[in-house]
């Protein structure tokens, strides 16, 4: 994406893959003069509505809206974000890494989807169990 076509997270229309999510994002911190994570941007890309990104980052839905820099909001989306490239990093789509993000249970977890261990603050976990994925099983 270029400057001249900044898309409006309104119209936004997630890519394919996950390094042209990053640049968007990117180019769109760049045009808000703001280093942060836009919110809207992140919900339209995951096919998410305002009310269910500032529950899954236990933010108030006005917070989306009004205080996009809410670290409590940033916190999730960074988080977010981390995991969706691992996944991402996985099977090489977007789309599909978004889909398991938000839609599948994981028996390690408790049958929890990848989107509720986030919001649960187990980021870091997840990202274990994809790292592992990546390498196979081992014994």
């Amino acid at each position: 994406m270029s400057d001249e076509a900044i898309i409006e997270p309104s119209d936004y229309v997630a890519p394919d893959t996950f390094d042209q999510f990053i640049s968007d994002l990117k180019a769109r911190a760049r045009h808000d003069k703001s280093p942060i994570i836009s919110p809207r941007m992140f919900c339209r890309a995951m096919g998410m509505d305002v009310q269910t990104l500032a529950a899954r980052a236990h933010v108030h839905r006005v917070t989306v809206n009004r205080a996009q820099g809410a670290e409590k909001l940033q916190t999730y989306l960074r988080d977010a974000v981390r995991v969706m490239g691992a996944a991402a990093a996985v099977n090489d789509n977007l789309q599909d890494a978004a889909f398991w993000f938000r839609n599948e249970p994981l028996s390690a977890f408790d049958f929890k989807t990848p989107e509720q261990l986030v919001s649960d603050g187990r980021a870091d976990d997840l990202l274990g169990y994809v790292q592992s994925l990546s390498a196979g099983a081992a014994g």
